[in-house]
């Protein structure tokens, strides 16, 4: 760990922190309804920092406003990067008048970045002897370290000397912007020598030594071992020129002309007077407040993002931030943690001690360490606790490192707690404990008590409030930096496995983790307690989806991985026929996956009309462009065909025979209750959600899901369920009349505009009503009905208009959803569960209409994704009581739930199963789940 001298030179990245606080912290206005966050987050990390480290040396560097010597060098120089937000720009100046107010140093320079400047005095300072410490969050930075410069990233508080320069990248300091020359950087848009990854770049560096030294040994390159080491002396050659540019623009300027020198940057009186007034004016109530209590104005740390709800709550005319629009507080206050209090618990006499500590909880944080994030493959290391805010241990197991320490036996300490852990009585809390409860199933523990996840407490708070790992939980809601993993395993493919780490080391890392655990639990826990709403959704739907979620998993599902290998080989045949009538087509070869030879052969060398632009001015060939060409011309037709097709034989057909489970026969997914917005699960290796049914390929894929021998498979789906739930929330009575009666709602639709009846609507005219149908849910615009259509904008408004008539309650409903979301920044499933909308009331029309869309979507979205839980929680519920090991709840598929089933009782199970389905809700119109069953998914679905 680097050591930082008390009179280093602080050097702060003030464009770096700029960025990173507008987007970090929630949004927070003024009582003029200016936007306030990014002003706040960056005084507030500057607070933290003059908290953390008491030099008086110090600066503050920001980029200066136009273009730099890169932009002459490069006409594309971070052409890629989206213009300042207004929002952030309307910032920056007052931003800098309280940075000058609290005494500090700020210094622009026009014609050269942020990074230039700070190289430059950093340099100046380290020839003179003197310690530097920057702080930032970019990676360029890395290649001003030297011994006298250390770099430190604020939000993570990991500081990095010459060796952490070496850990992180396995480059030293010198090397780094070869490094960087070499990868180029998508951000910056610095071009680099394409196909040149981190592992490539890393190969290169460490073999030959710097970029002029590759270039001059360009003959070794294939010796070295490294994916592509045969072709890549050829690519580099190509690309000789790109990469010379791209060292010069990742090069850090060492001499730009300043008007001050190192020593002297140092820090003033801050001007008390000053600072009141600007924080009068930007509503920063609480530091107003220290100043007017008789404060001397001196820097000092502050509550982070508790300040921000702490002075919204204060200005009660103030607008609320979207993202903190509900009522809910949260205690976010400084943890105090103290590491050396934990205990690392190696014989029997303690383990036993703590065993009847735990009996006596009314709840305990439990935490288990493993090799492996595998779930069916993970082996049990140790086990943390806590029972109390800063009262955790860690009982090591199965620590097998060489001179490890001897260790309780895993088969004791698992029958000493199988009692607590199958105890419904005894609860416990974790973060994520359905890995828990599957690690715990393979040592035959049946875990219950279930009745806390922290990870589904702040997900339930605020689905997209941030990420929902422990880390970041402890950072935003506890203002504490974890132990992370990397610091003790290492990275890339030399990292370590948990058994692999010293027990000394180990222990503090894994009973931190359940100290954390049960202090966010005990804040989360007390904010959702303040709304009934999200503590049913937490506390009956959520938490107890953990286990049957785990059982899902652990169940799987049988592929028949011959049938996709024999897909495989045609998919593959199909593909090669594909390139060759491309390159008929375009009348030469190229790479079809290239979007700069997809470009020039569409619109240099064929002449088709340039839909669409990149950022940079680069005609597009993405998706959408390719779709609306794909009308009138074959060959994008071709490119839009062989994507699809590559992605399904890579993703399933070439990938699902290799994740088939050697020891059960089935593929298990993993399902994410904390990811989607709406309240969707989610499903990754293999994505479950994602598997096409609209083409005959996709349909192949499903074939091999299939049911053992005595077993059929069953699919059983909500009908047309965000309709029902659309005619529930808007209450038209057209609408939910079609339903009751058991119309098809789409020809019903369609004779309501068309002023017929149901029995005279085409096939056309329902089309038609199904596309509004489906689009209101989505926001569609005209604009948007009328591309789906292929009809023109006039026509598709009237339509719309037309039916607007027919369902008054649905416009109705639309409106005041718009308005509600925007009054309160977030809207609500029928459940109670919040949808938060960041973006709506955003300066920005298209986010902002973006988000008035996702507004109407999203209790419709959410609304479905609560009924099919509770659905998944009925069901499982009878098949644990019930099923007689004769259905095995396999997979969640958006409204679809699907199921192994016994041949010989399938149809009363089906019928049971249908019924449950259908009473997971109470709507004013019928819930209707259909069913299907068969061999394989495909013939059930």
């Amino acid at each position: 760990m680097a050591t930082i001298a008390d009179n280093s030179l602080i050097l702060i990245d003030g464009s770096s922190y700029l960025y990173r606080a507008f987007h970090a912290y929630p949004e927070s206005m003024n009582n003029g309804n200016i936007q306030t966050n990014a002003v706040y987050g960056v005084v507030n990390m500057l607070r933290s920092m003059m908290k953390q480290f008491s030099s008086e040396r110090i600066a503050v560097v920001f980029d200066a406003k136009g273009k730099t010597f890169r932009d002459e060098m490069y006409a594309d120089y971070k052409a890629n990067r989206p213009s300042m937000p207004q929002e952030l720009r309307d910032q920056i100046e007052p931003l800098h008048n309280i940075i000058r107010a609290m005494g500090l140093p700020l210094i622009c320079v026009p014609g050269v970045e942020a990074d230039d400047v700070i190289g430059t005095l950093a340099s100046q300072a380290s020839k003179q002897g003197m310690p530097v410490l920057i702080s930032t969050g970019d990676k360029d930075m890395a290649q001003l370290v030297d011994d006298n410069v250390t770099l430190i990233n604020t939000m993570t508080n990991v500081v990095m000397d010459r060796q952490g320069v070496i850990d992180k990248f396995e480059l030293p300091p010198e090397l780094i912007i070869d490094y960087l020359a070499l990868m180029g950087d998508k951000v910056d848009n610095i071009p680099g020598v394409p196909g040149v990854g981190n592992k490539t770049a890393v190969a290169l560096l460490q073999g030959l030594g710097n970029l002029e030294s590759i270039y001059q040994n360009l003959d070794k390159i294939a010796d070295l071992s490294f994916r592509g080491s045969k072709t890549m002396a050829k690519k580099l050659e190509e690309n000789r020129e790109n990469a010379e540019l791209s060292y010069q623009l990742a090069t850090i300027k060492l001499d730009v002309e300043l008007d001050c020198q190192p020593t002297d940057l140092c820090k003033a009186e801050p001007n008390k007077d000053e600072l009141m007034k600007l924080f009068g004016e930007l509503t920063f109530k609480s530091w107003l407040n220290e100043l007017l209590e008789g404060g001397d104005g001196k820097i000092a740390a502050v509550d982070g993002l508790a300040q921000v709800k702490a002075e919204q709550r204060a200005d009660n005319t103030a607008t609320k931030s979207a993202t903190t629009a509900d009522a809910l507080e949260v205690d976010m206050s400084p943890a105090n943690i103290d590491r050396s209090q934990y205990e690392i618990i190696f014989d029997k006499e303690t383990f036993n001690v703590w065993l009847e500590k735990l009996k006596q909880s009314d709840v305990f944080a439990f935490d288990t360490e493993t090799d492996s994030l595998n779930y069916m493959e993970a082996n049990l290391v140790g086990l943390s606790f806590a029972i109390e805010e800063g009262v955790a241990a860690y009982v090591p197991v199965a620590h097998d490192y060489l001179d490890a320490p001897q260790q309780l036996d895993r088969a004791w300490v698992l029958e000493q707690l199988k009692p607590i852990l199958e105890d419904e009585a005894q609860a416990k809390v974790g973060q994520n404990l359905k890995y828990d409860a599957s690690v715990l199933a393979r040592y035959n523990i049946d875990m219950q008590g279930i009745k806390f996840d922290t990870m589904l407490a702040s997900y339930v708070f605020n689905s997209v409030g941030g990420k929902h790992d422990m880390d970041s939980l402890a950072f935003r809601f506890l203002q504490h930096n974890c132990i992370s993993f990397e610091s003790l395993a290492g990275k890339g493919k030399n990292q370590l496995t948990f058994n692999q780490i010293d027990i000394n080391e180990a222990g503090p890392y894994a009973a931190e983790d359940a100290d954390v655990t049960l202090r966010l639990h005990n804040r989360l826990q007390a904010a959702l307690e303040q709304d009934a709403g999200l503590k049913s959704i937490y506390q009956e739907i959520e938490v107890p989806l953990v286990p049957v979620l785990s059982r899902i998993e652990r169940t799987g599902v049988m592929i028949d991985d011959m049938l996709l290998n024999a897909q495989s080989k045609e998919l593959e045949a199909r593909l090669e026929e594909l390139k060759a009538k491309a390159f008929d087509i375009a009348e030469q070869e190229f790479n079809l996956n290239s979007p700069k030879q997809l470009q020039a052969i569409l619109f240099e060398k064929m002449g088709l009309p340039v839909v669409k632009k990149t950022a940079s001015g680069a005609p597009s060939t993405n998706e959408e462009v390719l779709q609306e060409l794909a009308l009138d011309y074959p060959l994008p037709k071709l490119i839009l065909e062989n994507r699809s097709l590559a992605k399904l034989k890579s993703t399933y057909t070439d990938k699902l025979p290799k994740m088939i489970n050697p020891q059960t026969g089935r593929v298990h997914t993993s399902y994410h209750q904390a990811v989607t917005a709406t309240g969707r699960l989610s499903s990754t290796d293999p994505n479950l959600q994602n598997i096409p049914i609209r083409n005959e390929e996709g349909r192949r894929i499903r074939q091999a899901f299939v049911a053992p021998h005595g077993w059929k498979i069953l699919a059983v789906d909500y009908s047309q369920i965000e309709l029902r739930i659309m005619a529930h929330l808007s209450g038209d009575k057209a609408l939910v009349e079609a339903f009751a009666q058991g119309k098809d709602i789409h020809a019903a639709t369609a004779a309501e505009v068309m002023g017929c009846s149901i029995e005279q609507v085409t096939s056309e005219q329902r089309r038609r009503a199904k596309a509004v149908n489906f689009g209101l849910i989505y926001g569609m615009s005209a604009f948007g009905l009328a591309k789906q259509l292929g009809i023109p904008r006039g026509e598709a408004q009237q339509y719309m208009d037309v039916y607007f008539e027919r369902y008054p309650g649905v416009m109705q409903y639309m409106e005041d959803t718009r308005s509600q979301a925007t009054q309160q920044g977030y809207v609500e499933t029928l459940f109670g569960r919040r949808l938060h909308l960041p973006e709506i009331k955003s300066s920005n029309g298209m986010r902002r209409k973006g988000a008035e869309r996702a507004a109407i979507n999203a209790p419709m979205q959410g609304t479905a994704a609560d009924i099919i839980k509770k659905a998944m929680l009925l069901v499982d519920e009878w098949i644990q009581a019930e099923g007689n090991g004769e259905v095995k709840l396999l997979m969640q598929v958006h409204d679809e739930l699907v199921f192994e089933v016994k041949e010989s009782e399938l149809e009363r199970i089906e019928r049971k199963i249908q019924s449950l389905m259908e009473s997971a809700a109470e709507l004013n119109v019928p819930l209707v789940a259909e069913f299907g069953h068969g061999d394989n998914w495909d013939q059930a679905h």
